[in-house]
C-alpha cells in the first residue's frame, strides 16, 4: 500500500480553524489525525464528517460544544484532512473505515459517547455504535443514513457517476454545492488543502461507489445487522436534518419511526443545505448541547 501524507504548508493560515494537531498510528506506517479539545475527563463528542470533507466542516461547532464542558474530538477518515491517503481506490472499503475509526476509538478508550455525524460520517458512525453500543451514550444524525441496498435517489445517481469518472474533480467547489450559504475563496481553499494534486484524492474519488445502495453491495448483510440493533436502540436518538438537502431528504422517517430511543425526542430542521454545519452549525452546535444535557434512559 503506498501512502500518501499532504505536507503540514498546505494547512497554514486555516480560516477559522486554530486547533492543535493530534495523531494516532492505527499501523506504523498509517496515521490518524484528530481534533481534541475541551476537557480531557469530559463526556466525549465525537464529530464524524463525511465525503470529500474533513474536521476543517465542524469548526464553527467545536468551540461552542468545549466551551459547553464537553470534550470533542472530530477526526479526519483516513484519505481526507490531515490524516494519511493510500494512494489506490481499491485501498479503501466502507468496513475497513469502520475499522480503522474503531481502532482509534479504542485506543482512546472513548465511552459515554455522543455521537454527531452527517453524510458518510453518519454511515460510519451507526455503524460503530451498533458494534459497540456500550461505548455510546446517545446519537446526533443530521443528513445522513444507513442504507441497505434498497436504492437511490436520481441525485445521488449523478453524483456518483461524476465522483468516478469525471477528469475535473474540484473538491472546495463541490463542498459549496451542496451548500446555501456562499463560501468565501478561503474556505473553498481549506476544503482543497487535503489534496494538493489528483493523486491525492483516491478516498474521495471511491467512496460515493462504495454506499451499499445496491442489494448485492458486499456491506449489506453488516448494514442489516446495524439495522437491528437500531431497532432496540432505547438510548437517546435524534435527527435534526435540514430543509434544503435533495440528496438525504425523508430519510429521517425511518429513523424516527423504527428506533425507539428517537420516540419523544426534540427532533428539528436545521436552515440549509447538505453540509449544514456550513449553513447552521451554531444551531446545530446548540442542539448537541441540549442533547447532552438530557438523562440517558
Amino acid at each position: 500500500m503506498q501512502i500518501l501524507r499532504t505536507p503540514e504548508a498546505c494547512f497554514s493560515n486555516l480560516k477559522d480553524y486554530p486547533f492543535a494537531p493530534h495523531y494516532h498510528q492505527i499501523t506504523p506506517e498509517l496515521r490518524l489525525h484528530y481534533v481534541d479539545e475541551g476537557q480531557r475527563d469530559a463526556p466525549p463528542v465525537l464529530m464524524l464528517h463525511g465525503e470529500p470533507t474533513w474536521s476543517y466542516l465542524y469548526r464553527h461547532m467545536i468551540g461552542p460544544v468545549a466551551a459547553s464542558g464537553l470534550r470533542v474530538l472530530a477526526p479526519d477518515l483516513i484519505g481526507f484532512g490531515k490524516s494519511d491517503k493510500p494512494a489506490a481506490r481499491s485501498d479503501y472499503s466502507y468496513a475497513g473505515q469502520v475499522a480503522w475509526l474503531r481502532h482509534w476509538i479504542e485506543a482512546l478508550d472513548l465511552r459515554d459517547i455522543t455521537l454527531v455525524c452527517q453524510d458518510w460520517g453518519s454511515l460510519f458512525g451507526l455503524r460503530l455504535a451498533a458494534e459497540m453500543p456500550e461505548r455510546f451514550a446517545r446519537i446526533v444524525l443530521s443528513n445522513g443514513g444507513l442504507p441497505a441496498g434498497t436504492g437511490m435517489s436520481p441525485m445521488f445517481r449523478i453524483w456518483r457517476a461524476f465522483s468516478r469518472i469525471s477528469p475535473w474533480f474540484p473538491i472546495g467547489r463541490i463542498v459549496q454545492g451542496g451548500t446555501r450559504r456562499k463560501l468565501s475563496r478561503e474556505e473553498i481553499a481549506a476544503y482543497d488543502a487535503p489534496f494538493p494534486s489528483a493523486e491525492y484524492t483516491a478516498a474521495a474519488r471511491i467512496y460515493p461507489s462504495l454506499v451499499p445502495v445496491e442489494p448485492d453491495n458486499v456491506a449489506v448483510p453488516d448494514q442489516l445487522r446495524a439495522w437491528q440493533v437500531y431497532d432496540g436502540w432505547t438510548k437517546p436518538f435524534l435527527c435534526c436534518y435540514s430543509d434544503g438537502d435533495p440528496i438525504t431528504r425523508g430519510l429521517d422517517a425511518e429513523f424516527k419511526r423504527r428506533v425507539p430511543g428517537a420516540q419523544g425526542q426534540p427532533h428539528a430542521t436545521l436552515r440549509g443545505g447538505h453540509f449544514i454545519q456550513e449553513d447552521d452549525g451554531a444551531a446545530f452546535a446548540r442542539l448537541v448541547v441540549q442533547a447532552c444535557r438530557q438523562t440517558v434512559s
